[in-house]
Protein backbone atom coordinates (compact mmCIF):
# COMPACT_ATOMS: atom_id res chain seq x y z
CA UNK A 1 0.00 0.00 0.00
CA UNK A 2 1.18 3.47 -0.79
CA UNK A 3 2.56 5.47 2.10
CA UNK A 4 0.70 8.59 1.07
CA UNK A 5 -2.97 8.84 2.01
CA UNK A 6 -5.31 8.65 -0.98
CA UNK A 7 -9.05 9.00 -0.44
CA UNK A 8 -11.97 9.39 -2.78
CA UNK A 9 -15.51 10.70 -2.94
CA UNK A 10 -17.50 8.78 -5.52
CA UNK A 11 -21.02 10.13 -6.09
CA UNK A 12 -23.47 8.81 -8.66
CA UNK A 13 -24.72 11.57 -11.01
CA UNK A 14 -28.36 10.64 -10.58
CA UNK A 15 -29.48 13.88 -8.94
CA UNK A 16 -28.34 16.64 -6.64
CA UNK A 17 -25.56 16.38 -4.06
CA UNK A 18 -27.42 15.64 -0.85
CA UNK A 19 -26.37 16.59 2.65
CA UNK A 20 -25.19 13.06 3.52
CA UNK A 21 -22.98 12.93 0.45
CA UNK A 22 -21.65 16.42 1.14
CA UNK A 23 -20.70 15.38 4.70
CA UNK A 24 -18.87 12.33 3.30
CA UNK A 25 -17.05 14.53 0.78
CA UNK A 26 -16.01 16.96 3.52
CA UNK A 27 -14.63 14.19 5.72
CA UNK A 28 -12.59 12.73 2.84
CA UNK A 29 -11.36 16.17 1.76
CA UNK A 30 -10.44 17.24 5.29
CA UNK A 31 -8.66 13.94 6.05
CA UNK A 32 -6.62 14.22 2.84
CA UNK A 33 -5.64 17.77 3.70
CA UNK A 34 -4.77 16.93 7.32
CA UNK A 35 -2.60 14.00 6.22
CA UNK A 36 -0.97 15.75 3.29
CA UNK A 37 -2.64 13.24 1.03
CA UNK A 38 -4.68 13.22 -2.18
CA UNK A 39 -8.41 13.80 -2.50
CA UNK A 40 -9.94 12.17 -5.58
CA UNK A 41 -13.36 12.85 -7.08
CA UNK A 42 -14.68 9.85 -9.03
CA UNK A 43 -18.03 9.79 -10.82
CA UNK A 44 -19.88 6.45 -10.63
CA UNK A 45 -22.02 6.85 -13.74
CA UNK A 46 -22.93 3.25 -14.52
CA UNK A 47 -26.69 3.87 -14.26
CA UNK A 48 -27.40 4.83 -17.91
CA UNK A 49 -30.98 5.95 -17.29
CA UNK A 50 -30.33 8.32 -14.40
CA UNK A 51 -26.69 9.34 -14.89
CA UNK A 52 -26.63 12.51 -16.99
CA UNK A 53 -24.07 15.14 -17.92
CA UNK A 54 -26.37 17.72 -16.36
CA UNK A 55 -26.30 15.87 -13.03
CA UNK A 56 -22.51 15.62 -13.25
CA UNK A 57 -22.33 19.41 -13.56
CA UNK A 58 -24.77 19.80 -10.65
CA UNK A 59 -22.44 17.74 -8.44
CA UNK A 60 -19.30 19.53 -9.63
CA UNK A 61 -20.92 22.93 -9.04
CA UNK A 62 -22.02 21.90 -5.55
CA UNK A 63 -18.49 20.73 -4.72
CA UNK A 64 -17.04 23.98 -6.04
CA UNK A 65 -19.55 26.06 -4.08
CA UNK A 66 -18.58 24.22 -0.91
CA UNK A 67 -14.94 24.89 -1.74
CA UNK A 68 -13.99 21.21 -1.76
CA UNK A 69 -11.16 21.25 -4.26
CA UNK A 70 -10.15 17.84 -5.56
CA UNK A 71 -6.59 16.87 -6.53
CA UNK A 72 -7.59 14.31 -9.14
CA UNK A 73 -10.83 13.89 -11.03
CA UNK A 74 -13.05 15.60 -13.61
CA UNK A 75 -11.70 18.89 -14.99
CA UNK A 76 -8.42 18.21 -13.16
CA UNK A 77 -7.19 14.88 -14.51
CA UNK A 78 -4.57 12.74 -12.85
CA UNK A 79 -2.45 9.65 -13.38
CA UNK A 80 -5.12 7.29 -11.99
CA UNK A 81 -7.80 8.37 -14.48
CA UNK A 82 -10.14 8.26 -16.18
CA UNK A 83 -12.43 9.33 -13.35
CA UNK A 84 -15.77 8.24 -14.80
CA UNK A 85 -16.67 4.57 -14.37
CA UNK A 86 -18.14 4.34 -17.87
CA UNK A 87 -14.69 5.22 -19.19
CA UNK A 88 -13.05 2.51 -17.08
CA UNK A 89 -14.79 -0.56 -18.53
CA UNK A 90 -11.50 -1.95 -19.77
CA UNK A 91 -10.16 -2.12 -16.22
CA UNK A 92 -13.12 -4.25 -15.12
CA UNK A 93 -12.54 -6.64 -18.02
CA UNK A 94 -8.88 -6.94 -17.02
CA UNK A 95 -9.84 -7.63 -13.41
CA UNK A 96 -12.30 -10.34 -14.49
CA UNK A 97 -9.57 -12.02 -16.54
CA UNK A 98 -7.30 -11.91 -13.50
CA UNK A 99 -9.99 -13.61 -11.43
CA UNK A 100 -10.49 -16.27 -14.12
CA UNK A 101 -6.76 -17.00 -14.09
CA UNK A 102 -6.85 -17.38 -10.31
CA UNK A 103 -9.88 -19.66 -10.46
CA UNK A 104 -11.81 -17.21 -8.29
CA UNK A 105 -14.91 -16.83 -10.52
CA UNK A 106 -17.24 -19.04 -12.52
CA UNK A 107 -19.91 -18.47 -15.17
CA UNK A 108 -23.53 -18.78 -14.04
CA UNK A 109 -26.20 -19.62 -16.61
CA UNK A 110 -29.19 -19.41 -14.27
CA UNK A 111 -31.78 -17.05 -15.67
CA UNK A 112 -33.43 -14.33 -13.64
CA UNK A 113 -36.70 -16.22 -13.83
CA UNK A 114 -35.08 -19.37 -12.44
CA UNK A 115 -33.42 -17.48 -9.62
CA UNK A 116 -36.64 -15.64 -8.75
CA UNK A 117 -38.56 -18.92 -8.62
CA UNK A 118 -35.94 -20.47 -6.33
CA UNK A 119 -36.01 -17.43 -4.07
CA UNK A 120 -39.82 -17.50 -3.88
CA UNK A 121 -39.82 -21.20 -3.02
CA UNK A 122 -37.06 -20.84 -0.42
CA UNK A 123 -38.87 -17.99 1.31
CA UNK A 124 -41.86 -20.30 1.88
CA UNK A 125 -39.75 -22.82 3.78
CA UNK A 126 -38.32 -22.66 7.26
CA UNK A 127 -35.11 -20.66 7.33
CA UNK A 128 -36.00 -18.59 4.29
CA UNK A 129 -33.77 -17.59 1.43
CA UNK A 130 -30.06 -18.11 2.11
CA UNK A 131 -28.65 -16.81 -1.14
CA UNK A 132 -27.69 -18.34 -4.46
CA UNK A 133 -27.52 -22.14 -4.19
CA UNK A 134 -24.34 -22.36 -6.34
CA UNK A 135 -26.00 -24.46 -9.04
CA UNK A 136 -23.35 -23.55 -11.62
CA UNK A 137 -20.34 -23.52 -9.31
CA UNK A 138 -19.21 -27.05 -10.09
CA UNK A 139 -20.07 -27.18 -13.78
CA UNK A 140 -17.46 -28.98 -15.88
CA UNK A 141 -15.17 -26.22 -17.23
CA UNK A 142 -15.32 -27.63 -20.74
CA UNK A 143 -19.13 -27.73 -20.65
CA UNK A 144 -19.24 -24.18 -19.30
CA UNK A 145 -16.92 -22.96 -22.06
CA UNK A 146 -19.03 -24.71 -24.71
CA UNK A 147 -22.13 -22.89 -23.49
CA UNK A 148 -20.28 -19.59 -23.46
CA UNK A 149 -19.03 -20.16 -26.99
CA UNK A 150 -22.58 -20.96 -28.04
CA UNK A 151 -23.62 -17.49 -26.90
CA UNK A 152 -25.68 -18.59 -23.91
CA UNK A 153 -26.34 -15.63 -21.55
CA UNK A 154 -24.35 -15.85 -18.34
CA UNK A 155 -23.05 -13.83 -15.43
CA UNK A 156 -19.76 -14.22 -13.61
CA UNK A 157 -19.91 -15.02 -9.93
CA UNK A 158 -17.27 -14.85 -7.21
CA UNK A 159 -16.28 -18.27 -5.94
CA UNK A 160 -16.31 -17.63 -2.20
CA UNK A 161 -13.89 -20.10 -0.52
CA UNK A 162 -15.98 -22.67 1.34
CA UNK A 163 -13.45 -22.87 4.17
CA UNK A 164 -13.18 -19.09 4.60
CA UNK A 165 -13.21 -18.05 8.23
CA UNK A 166 -14.95 -14.92 9.55
CA UNK A 167 -14.45 -11.82 7.41
CA UNK A 168 -12.82 -9.37 9.79
CA UNK A 169 -11.50 -5.85 9.59
CA UNK A 170 -10.71 -2.97 11.91
CA UNK A 171 -12.97 -0.08 11.06
CA UNK A 172 -11.52 3.33 11.95
CA UNK A 173 -14.87 4.30 13.48
CA UNK A 174 -16.58 1.09 14.60
CA UNK A 175 -13.48 -0.81 15.68
CA UNK A 176 -13.21 -4.56 15.14
CA UNK A 177 -15.95 -5.84 12.83
CA UNK A 178 -16.60 -9.47 11.95
CA UNK A 179 -19.01 -11.09 9.48
CA UNK A 180 -19.48 -14.87 9.10
CA UNK A 181 -18.35 -15.91 5.64
CA UNK A 182 -20.85 -18.76 5.41
CA UNK A 183 -23.72 -16.29 4.94
CA UNK A 184 -22.02 -14.76 1.89
CA UNK A 185 -23.34 -16.22 -1.32
CA UNK A 186 -21.38 -16.29 -4.57
CA UNK A 187 -22.23 -12.76 -5.62
CA UNK A 188 -22.45 -11.64 -9.23
CA UNK A 189 -19.47 -9.55 -10.31
CA UNK A 190 -20.29 -9.12 -14.01
CA UNK A 191 -23.83 -9.07 -15.42
CA UNK A 192 -25.02 -10.78 -18.59
CA UNK A 193 -24.46 -7.57 -20.57
CA UNK A 194 -20.84 -7.43 -19.43
CA UNK A 195 -21.30 -4.53 -17.03
CA UNK A 196 -19.74 -4.74 -13.56
CA UNK A 197 -21.85 -4.78 -10.41
CA UNK A 198 -21.39 -2.01 -7.88
CA UNK A 199 -19.18 -3.92 -5.45
CA UNK A 200 -16.90 -5.23 -8.20
CA UNK A 201 -16.47 -1.85 -9.89
CA UNK A 202 -15.79 -0.08 -6.59
CA UNK A 203 -13.08 -2.53 -5.58
CA UNK A 204 -11.43 -2.37 -9.00
CA UNK A 205 -11.49 1.44 -8.99
CA UNK A 206 -10.24 1.78 -5.42
CA UNK A 207 -7.45 -0.73 -6.00
CA UNK A 208 -6.35 0.76 -9.33
CA UNK A 209 -6.44 4.28 -7.91
CA UNK A 210 -4.39 3.30 -4.87
CA UNK A 211 -7.07 4.31 -2.37
CA UNK A 212 -5.71 3.87 1.13
CA UNK A 213 -8.78 4.84 3.16
CA UNK A 214 -12.43 4.34 2.25
CA UNK A 215 -14.48 6.87 4.23
CA UNK A 216 -18.19 6.49 3.56
CA UNK A 217 -21.62 6.22 5.15
CA UNK A 218 -22.45 3.21 7.31
CA UNK A 219 -25.18 2.23 4.87
CA UNK A 220 -22.23 0.66 3.02
CA UNK A 221 -21.13 -1.36 6.04
CA UNK A 222 -22.89 -4.48 4.72
CA UNK A 223 -21.02 -4.09 1.41
CA UNK A 224 -17.63 -4.14 3.11
CA UNK A 225 -17.33 -7.92 3.73
CA UNK A 226 -18.32 -8.56 0.11
CA UNK A 227 -15.73 -6.10 -1.10
CA UNK A 228 -13.08 -7.63 1.14
CA UNK A 229 -13.75 -11.01 -0.49
CA UNK A 230 -13.19 -9.39 -3.88
CA UNK A 231 -9.96 -7.76 -2.70
CA UNK A 232 -8.74 -11.14 -1.51
CA UNK A 233 -9.73 -12.87 -4.74
CA UNK A 234 -7.82 -10.28 -6.77
CA UNK A 235 -4.83 -10.51 -4.46
CA UNK A 236 -4.97 -6.83 -3.54
CA UNK A 237 -4.33 -5.31 -0.15
CA UNK A 238 -7.54 -3.91 1.29
CA UNK A 239 -7.74 -0.27 2.41
CA UNK A 240 -8.64 1.05 5.83
CA UNK A 241 -12.39 1.44 6.16
CA UNK A 242 -14.14 4.20 8.11
CA UNK A 243 -17.92 4.11 8.18
CA UNK A 244 -19.81 7.26 9.14
CA UNK A 245 -22.98 7.19 11.22
CA UNK A 246 -26.30 8.22 9.76
CA UNK A 247 -27.57 11.78 9.73
CA UNK A 248 -30.94 12.01 11.44
CA UNK A 249 -33.53 14.74 11.65
CA UNK A 250 -34.46 16.32 15.00
CA UNK A 251 -37.18 13.66 15.34
CA UNK A 252 -34.58 10.90 15.31
CA UNK A 253 -35.60 9.61 11.89
CA UNK A 254 -33.42 9.43 8.78
CA UNK A 255 -32.95 12.86 7.24
CA UNK A 256 -35.39 13.37 4.39
CA UNK A 257 -37.52 15.95 2.58
CA UNK A 258 -39.94 16.13 5.49
CA UNK A 259 -37.20 17.79 7.54
CA UNK A 260 -36.75 20.52 4.92
CA UNK A 261 -34.02 20.98 2.34
CA UNK A 262 -31.78 17.99 1.69
CA UNK A 263 -29.43 19.09 -1.09
CA UNK A 264 -26.47 21.44 -1.12
CA UNK A 265 -28.10 23.50 -3.88
CA UNK A 266 -31.19 24.13 -1.79
CA UNK A 267 -29.13 25.49 1.10
CA UNK A 268 -27.11 27.66 -1.27
CA UNK A 269 -30.33 29.09 -2.71
CA UNK A 270 -31.68 29.69 0.79
CA UNK A 271 -28.82 32.04 1.57
CA UNK A 272 -26.43 29.85 3.53
CA UNK A 273 -22.70 30.45 3.26
CA UNK A 274 -20.35 27.70 2.05
CA UNK A 275 -17.98 28.20 4.98
CA UNK A 276 -20.87 27.83 7.42
CA UNK A 277 -22.12 24.70 5.64
CA UNK A 278 -18.67 23.09 5.69
CA UNK A 279 -18.23 23.98 9.37
CA UNK A 280 -21.68 22.67 10.27
CA UNK A 281 -21.43 19.44 8.26
CA UNK A 282 -17.92 18.74 9.57
CA UNK A 283 -19.41 18.61 13.07
CA UNK A 284 -22.02 16.00 12.12
CA UNK A 285 -20.21 13.04 13.61
CA UNK A 286 -16.80 14.63 14.24
CA UNK A 287 -15.51 17.11 16.76
CA UNK A 288 -12.30 19.00 17.33
CA UNK A 289 -12.35 18.91 21.11
CA UNK A 290 -15.98 18.41 22.09
CA UNK A 291 -16.48 22.14 22.67
CA UNK A 292 -15.40 24.24 19.67
CA UNK A 293 -18.19 24.95 17.21
CA UNK A 294 -16.95 27.75 14.93
CA UNK A 295 -13.96 26.53 12.95
CA UNK A 296 -12.26 27.87 9.86
CA UNK A 297 -11.42 25.62 6.94
CA UNK A 298 -7.75 25.84 7.90
CA UNK A 299 -8.50 24.44 11.36
CA UNK A 300 -10.68 21.66 9.98
CA UNK A 301 -8.08 20.74 7.36
CA UNK A 302 -5.19 20.74 9.81
CA UNK A 303 -6.89 19.04 12.76
CA UNK A 304 -9.23 16.49 11.18
CA UNK A 305 -8.62 12.91 12.27
CA UNK A 306 -10.52 9.66 12.00
CA UNK A 307 -10.22 8.92 15.71
CA UNK A 308 -12.45 11.89 16.51
CA UNK A 309 -15.36 10.51 14.47
CA UNK A 310 -18.16 9.19 16.67
CA UNK A 311 -20.31 6.11 16.14
CA UNK A 312 -23.34 7.98 17.44
CA UNK A 313 -25.86 9.06 14.83
CA UNK A 314 -25.56 12.75 13.96
CA UNK A 315 -28.54 15.08 14.37
CA UNK A 316 -29.14 17.67 11.67
CA UNK A 317 -30.32 20.64 13.73
CA UNK A 318 -31.25 23.43 11.34
CA UNK A 319 -31.65 25.84 14.26
CA UNK A 320 -27.96 25.36 15.00
CA UNK A 321 -27.12 25.79 11.32
CA UNK A 322 -29.06 29.08 11.30
CA UNK A 323 -27.12 30.30 14.34
CA UNK A 324 -23.82 29.26 12.79
CA UNK A 325 -24.65 30.91 9.47
CA UNK A 326 -25.50 34.08 11.39
CA UNK A 327 -22.09 34.00 13.06
CA UNK A 328 -20.38 33.86 9.68
CA UNK A 329 -22.54 36.70 8.36
CA UNK A 330 -21.49 38.87 11.30
CA UNK A 331 -17.81 38.34 10.54
CA UNK A 332 -17.80 38.64 6.77
CA UNK A 333 -17.71 42.42 6.26
CA UNK A 334 -19.82 44.77 4.17
CA UNK A 335 -18.23 44.29 0.74
CA UNK A 336 -18.45 40.51 0.82
CA UNK A 337 -21.98 40.65 2.23
CA UNK A 338 -23.18 42.90 -0.60
CA UNK A 339 -21.57 40.69 -3.22
CA UNK A 340 -23.08 37.48 -1.85
CA UNK A 341 -26.46 39.10 -1.10
CA UNK A 342 -26.96 40.58 -4.57
CA UNK A 343 -29.77 38.20 -5.65
CA UNK A 344 -31.86 39.12 -2.62
CA UNK A 345 -30.88 42.78 -2.53
CA UNK A 346 -32.11 42.92 -6.12
CA UNK A 347 -35.45 41.54 -4.99
CA UNK A 348 -35.64 44.08 -2.14
CA UNK A 349 -34.84 46.86 -4.59
CA UNK A 350 -37.52 45.60 -6.97
CA UNK A 351 -40.17 45.95 -4.27
CA UNK A 352 -39.69 49.70 -4.40
CA UNK A 353 -39.03 50.19 -8.11
CA UNK A 354 -40.09 52.60 -9.41
CA UNK A 355 -41.98 53.19 -6.11
CA UNK A 356 -44.66 51.40 -4.16
CA UNK A 357 -47.88 53.11 -3.18
CA UNK A 358 -48.77 53.82 0.43
CA UNK A 359 -51.15 51.20 1.79
CA UNK A 360 -51.95 49.03 4.77
CA UNK A 361 -51.07 45.43 3.90
CA UNK A 362 -51.92 42.15 5.69
CA UNK A 363 -49.39 40.85 8.17
CA UNK A 364 -47.32 38.00 6.75
CA UNK A 365 -46.45 34.91 8.74
CA UNK A 366 -42.70 35.25 9.39
CA UNK A 367 -42.43 31.49 9.99
CA UNK A 368 -44.10 30.49 6.74
CA UNK A 369 -41.64 28.40 4.67
CA UNK A 370 -40.52 30.03 1.45
CA UNK A 371 -40.95 27.87 -1.62
CA UNK A 372 -38.16 28.93 -3.96
CA UNK A 373 -39.95 27.40 -6.94
CA UNK A 374 -42.95 29.69 -6.41
CA UNK A 375 -40.92 32.90 -6.21
CA UNK A 376 -41.50 35.02 -9.30
CA UNK A 377 -38.17 35.71 -11.02
CA UNK A 378 -37.20 39.33 -11.58
CA UNK A 379 -37.59 40.63 -15.10
CA UNK A 380 -34.81 42.26 -17.12
CA UNK A 381 -36.00 45.77 -16.31
CA UNK A 382 -35.94 45.09 -12.57
CA UNK A 383 -32.49 43.51 -12.74
CA UNK A 384 -31.13 46.39 -14.80
CA UNK A 385 -32.60 48.92 -12.39
CA UNK A 386 -30.86 47.21 -9.47
CA UNK A 387 -27.54 47.07 -11.28
CA UNK A 388 -27.81 50.78 -12.13
CA UNK A 389 -28.65 51.59 -8.52
CA UNK A 390 -25.75 49.55 -7.20
CA UNK A 391 -23.28 51.01 -9.70
CA UNK A 392 -24.39 54.53 -8.85
CA UNK A 393 -23.99 54.18 -5.08
CA UNK A 394 -22.19 51.04 -3.85
CA UNK A 395 -21.47 52.77 -0.54
CA UNK A 396 -25.21 52.88 0.18
CA UNK A 397 -25.46 49.11 -0.20
CA UNK A 398 -22.44 48.54 2.01
CA UNK A 399 -24.03 50.81 4.62
CA UNK A 400 -27.01 48.45 4.74
CA UNK A 401 -24.84 45.67 6.15
CA UNK A 402 -24.64 47.00 9.75
CA UNK A 403 -28.44 47.23 9.81
CA UNK A 404 -28.80 43.45 9.47
CA UNK A 405 -25.40 41.91 10.19
CA UNK A 406 -26.41 40.83 13.69
CA UNK A 407 -29.99 39.99 12.73
CA UNK A 408 -29.61 37.72 9.73
CA UNK A 409 -29.32 33.97 9.91
CA UNK A 410 -29.56 33.71 6.12
CA UNK A 411 -28.62 36.06 3.30
CA UNK A 412 -32.15 35.75 1.93
CA UNK A 413 -33.48 37.69 4.91
CA UNK A 414 -32.19 40.99 3.55
CA UNK A 415 -35.03 40.90 1.03
CA UNK A 416 -37.71 41.19 3.72
CA UNK A 417 -35.68 43.05 6.33
CA UNK A 418 -34.47 45.81 4.00
CA UNK A 419 -37.27 46.24 1.46
CA UNK A 420 -38.37 49.45 3.22
CA UNK A 421 -35.06 51.06 2.30
CA UNK A 422 -36.18 51.11 -1.33
CA UNK A 423 -39.71 52.46 -0.98
CA UNK A 424 -38.79 56.05 -1.71
CA UNK A 425 -41.52 58.40 -0.40
CA UNK A 426 -44.05 55.60 0.05
CA UNK A 427 -44.64 52.98 2.75
CA UNK A 428 -46.36 49.63 3.05
CA UNK A 429 -47.86 49.58 6.53
CA UNK A 430 -48.11 46.23 8.26
CA UNK A 431 -51.72 45.78 9.39
CA UNK A 432 -50.87 44.26 12.76
CA UNK A 433 -48.37 47.04 13.51
CA UNK A 434 -50.90 49.71 12.52
CA UNK A 435 -53.53 48.31 14.84
CA UNK A 436 -51.19 47.67 17.75
CA UNK A 437 -49.11 50.87 17.57
CA UNK A 438 -50.81 53.57 15.53
CA UNK A 439 -54.48 52.91 16.32
CA UNK A 440 -54.08 51.83 19.91
CA UNK A 441 -56.47 53.71 22.19
CA UNK A 442 -54.77 56.46 24.11
CA UNK A 443 -51.41 55.93 22.40
CA UNK A 444 -51.39 59.45 20.90
CA UNK A 445 -49.48 58.08 17.92
CA UNK A 446 -50.54 60.99 15.71
CA UNK A 447 -48.99 63.45 18.21
CA UNK A 448 -45.80 61.41 18.34
CA UNK A 449 -45.48 61.38 14.56
CA UNK A 450 -46.16 65.11 14.26
CA UNK A 451 -43.54 65.94 16.89
CA UNK A 452 -40.89 63.67 15.40
CA UNK A 453 -41.66 65.02 11.94
CA UNK A 454 -40.89 68.52 13.15
CA UNK A 455 -37.47 67.42 14.37
CA UNK A 456 -36.71 65.55 11.16
CA UNK A 457 -37.86 68.47 9.00
CA UNK A 458 -35.55 70.93 10.77
CA UNK A 459 -32.60 71.28 8.44
CA UNK A 460 -30.63 72.71 11.30
CA UNK A 461 -30.42 69.18 12.69
CA UNK A 462 -27.52 67.30 11.11
CA UNK A 463 -28.78 64.25 9.19
CA UNK A 464 -26.92 61.79 11.41
CA UNK A 465 -28.44 58.91 13.33
CA UNK A 466 -27.11 59.89 16.75
CA UNK A 467 -28.18 63.54 16.35
CA UNK A 468 -31.68 62.74 15.14
CA UNK A 469 -32.19 60.10 17.80
CA UNK A 470 -31.09 62.44 20.58
CA UNK A 471 -33.43 65.21 19.36
CA UNK A 472 -36.40 62.86 19.05
CA UNK A 473 -35.80 61.23 22.41
CA UNK A 474 -35.78 64.67 23.99
CA UNK A 475 -39.44 65.06 22.98
CA UNK A 476 -40.63 62.42 25.42
CA UNK A 477 -40.46 64.56 28.55
CA UNK A 478 -42.30 67.69 27.29
CA UNK A 479 -44.93 65.50 25.63
CA UNK A 480 -45.23 63.45 28.83
CA UNK A 481 -44.98 60.36 26.72
CA UNK A 482 -43.14 57.06 27.23
CA UNK A 483 -40.17 56.73 24.91
CA UNK A 484 -41.64 53.57 23.42
CA UNK A 485 -44.91 55.32 22.60
CA UNK A 486 -42.98 58.17 21.01
CA UNK A 487 -40.62 56.19 18.78
CA UNK A 488 -42.63 53.09 17.85
CA UNK A 489 -45.07 55.08 15.66
CA UNK A 490 -42.08 56.61 13.87
CA UNK A 491 -40.63 53.14 13.27
CA UNK A 492 -43.90 51.95 11.73
CA UNK A 493 -44.19 55.07 9.57
CA UNK A 494 -40.65 54.74 8.22
CA UNK A 495 -40.16 50.95 8.10
CA UNK A 496 -43.77 49.82 7.78
CA UNK A 497 -43.41 47.49 10.73
CA UNK A 498 -42.96 47.66 14.50
CA UNK A 499 -40.08 45.17 14.15
CA UNK A 500 -37.24 46.42 11.98
CA UNK A 501 -33.50 47.06 11.83
CA UNK A 502 -32.18 50.08 13.79
CA UNK A 503 -34.51 53.00 13.13
CA UNK A 504 -32.31 56.08 13.16
CA UNK A 505 -29.43 54.34 11.36
CA UNK A 506 -32.01 53.56 8.67
CA UNK A 507 -33.28 57.15 8.58
CA UNK A 508 -29.76 58.46 8.09
CA UNK A 509 -29.45 56.40 4.89
CA UNK A 510 -32.75 57.67 3.49
CA UNK A 511 -33.44 61.03 1.88
CA UNK A 512 -34.92 63.62 4.24
CA UNK A 513 -37.70 64.30 1.74
CA UNK A 514 -38.62 60.59 1.56
CA UNK A 515 -38.69 60.25 5.34
CA UNK A 516 -41.02 63.22 5.69
CA UNK A 517 -43.20 61.97 2.84
CA UNK A 518 -43.59 58.59 4.55
CA UNK A 519 -44.68 60.22 7.80
CA UNK A 520 -47.20 62.37 5.93
CA UNK A 521 -48.48 59.38 3.96
CA UNK A 522 -48.89 57.33 7.15
CA UNK A 523 -50.81 60.10 8.90
CA UNK A 524 -53.08 60.47 5.88
CA UNK A 525 -53.64 56.72 5.58
CA UNK A 526 -54.23 55.92 9.25
CA UNK A 527 -55.70 58.93 11.03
Amino acid sequence: MADKVRVRFAPSPTGRLHIGGARTAIFNWAFARAMGGTFILRIEDTDPERSTEENVQVILNAMKWLGLDWDEGPEVGGEAGPYFQMQRMGTYTEALERLKERGAVYPCFCSKETLDAKREQAEKTEGGYAGYDRTCRDLDPAEAQRRIDAGEPHTWRLKVPLNHGPIEFNDAVYGHVSFPADVMDDMILVRTDGSPTYNFAVVCDDANMGITHVIRGDDHLSNTPRQILIYEALGYEKPTFAHLSMILGPDGKKLSKRHGATSVEEYRDRGYLPDAMVNFLALLGWSLDGETTIMSRDVICSQFSLDRITKKDAIFDETKLDWMNGQYIQKMGAKEWVELSRPWLARAHAEGYPYVYTAIVPTLDPNAPADAEEVEPLNEEQLAAFEDSYAADPAFYEALYPLVSERETSLTECESKLAYMFWGPCVLLDEKSVNKILRKDGARADEALAACREVLADEGNEWKAEVLEEKCRALAEPLEMKLRNLLQPLRVAICGNMVSPPLFESIELLKRSDVLARIDATIAEVF
